[in-house]
């Protein structure tokens, strides 16, 4: 298997690196870190600090300053779980999961996980299985089905559930066929455009501007991200759509949060003009969603000549499920990750990673796409096309291999993560949130603005200095 250090370097070629830059990496920590027959720790460091390596190369492309890079794995895996140890005011997370979320098992012997956590979603499939959402309702409803019968109903009714499939069915899907040809990042250029000057700034993405549309997990972890190295993020919402407010505040550290109505055209109008301003703009939404409203890539390049347009789906951008809605949990249970870890676990039945691997590894990859990006553009010009996908990065965690009797291994326990906590304010009360993992030399990661609740700010960007 791959080491830590090999596993960044594929990343790093990948995404165009130099070389000569991966020598300013140092990795401390071993695997196994957590209960899993994945190498999430491995995933979590190498994700991480492919970030990390991009804000420092930025930092030099700046500064002309080299500095070091340093990522430890426990941090990094328990920055992947950062939901589950963040404190308001003292307080623990809520239930992370609707009454009628999770796993159930299905008429023909098989399993389909559901997940209602948006009321939309829940009426969706109360609505397929004509019945209320009571937990032994649905069970009752669900026995009258064949599980890949109900998948496609409840896709199609607008409801997000996913049948377990082995990793072998899985990799025999159509779907998964077309993903195998694509990388787990891809960088492309969509148009023409002049080098952007760096404005100025004292960290690697001071006054970069970043439109953040995103909700969950993975794409807001990549503004978090790109906060944490000093850029200017701008989350962009709406009092209209569902949120987690857990989740809001955990990546929401570092951000400006402004309500847009997309459906207006005035809203539509206030989103091209900061767009129009913007170096970065990352997206988490269905593509056909995005287009409808006018913000393609394309469009996007057209507005503003030099952007970086950063795109995540669930399942990639090719092959017949490019448009389907997915999460983290959904991707593992129709990848083959459920079905593989309840068979090493010796179970009838899917069991989770660990982790919301999919996700956090997903949003760390997306911020490195997008300082990788930037940085070609100050030098090349163009404007640039970033994609992602949580089931590729599903498919890259895979291929990284297995651990051999890794679920034996003990979860951390509270005295080996206090480390990697920090007290901080918001607009919540007191937080005691994770720190960011990767630890550069010369300009440390850091957020300078609090977590604040959605629409606390005006839709515009703060002026730059210099």
């Amino acid at each position: 298997m791959q080491s830590p250090r090999e596993i960044i370097a594929d990343l790093w070629t990948l995404a165009g690196g130099e070389p000569a830059t991966l020598d300013a990496v140092t990795l401390t920590g071993e695997e196994p870190q957590l209960p899993s027959s994945f190498r999430v720790a491995a995933a979590a460091q190498a994700s991480v600090a492919a970030a990390g390596l991009a804000a420092a190369q930025i930092w030099q492309l700046r500064s002309g300053q080299s500095q070091d890079v340093t990522v430890d794995m426990r941090h990094a895996v328990v920055e992947c779980r950062s939901e589950r140890y963040l404190r308001v005011d003292g307080k623990s997370p809520p239930p992370t999961w609707d009454v009628i979320a999770g796993v159930y098992k299905i008429g023909d012997g098989r399993y389909v996980r559901l997940h209602t956590n948006f009321p939309h979603h829940q009426a969706a499939v109360c609505k397929v299985l004509n019945c209320k959402p009571v937990r032994d309702e649905v069970q009752a409803a669900l026995m009258g089905w064949e599980a890949e019968a109900f998948e496609t109903a409840a896709y199609a009714a607008g409801g997000v559930v996913a049948m377990m499939r082995s990793h072998d069915e899985w990799s025999a899907s159509p779907h998964a066929r077309a993903l195998a040809a694509l990388p787990t990042i891809t960088i492309e250029k969509i148009g023409e455009a002049a080098p952007k000057p760096w404005p100025a700034g004292d960290r690697p993405l001071a006054g970069v501007r970043a439109l953040d549309l995103s909700r969950v997990i993975a794409a807001p972890v990549a503004g978090r991200t790109l906060a944490a190295h000093g850029a200017d993020v701008l989350l962009i919402s709406s009092p209209d759509l569902p949120a987690i407010p857990w989740l809001t505040i955990d990546t929401g550290r570092g951000k400006l949060t402004s309500f847009v109505d997309l459906r207006s055209e005035q809203g539509r109008g206030v989103l091209r003009d900061l767009l129009a301003a913007a170096d970065i703009f990352s997206q988490g939404y269905r593509p056909r969603a995005i287009a409808s409203l006018g913000f393609a890539p394309e469009d996007a390049a057209r507005i503003n000549p030099g952007i970086v347009y950063v795109s995540l789906s669930a399942y990639g951008h090719a092959g017949p499920w490019a448009e389907r809605r997915g999460y983290d949990s959904l991707v593992q249970t129709t990848t083959g990750f459920n079905h593989a870890e309840g068979q090493a676990a010796g179970i009838d039945g899917p069991k989770e990673l660990p982790a919301q691997m999919l996700d956090h590894a997903t949003g760390y990859l997306m911020a490195f796409g997008a300082m990788m990006a930037k940085a070609r553009q100050s030098c090349e010009g163009g404007s640039w096309h970033v994609r992602v996908s949580l089931a590729q990065t599903g498919r890259w965690l895979w291929n990284l291999g297995r651990v051999a009797d890794g679920l034996k291994t003990a979860d951390l326990q509270a005295d080996a993560v206090s480390p990697f906590f920090e007290q901080v304010s918001s607009g919540f009360g007191p937080l005691r949130a994770v720190s960011h993992s990767a630890i550069l030399s010369k300009t440390p990661a850091r957020w300078e603005r609090p977590a604040m609740p959605l629409g606390s700010h005006p839709p515009q960007w703060p002026g730059r200095h210099g």
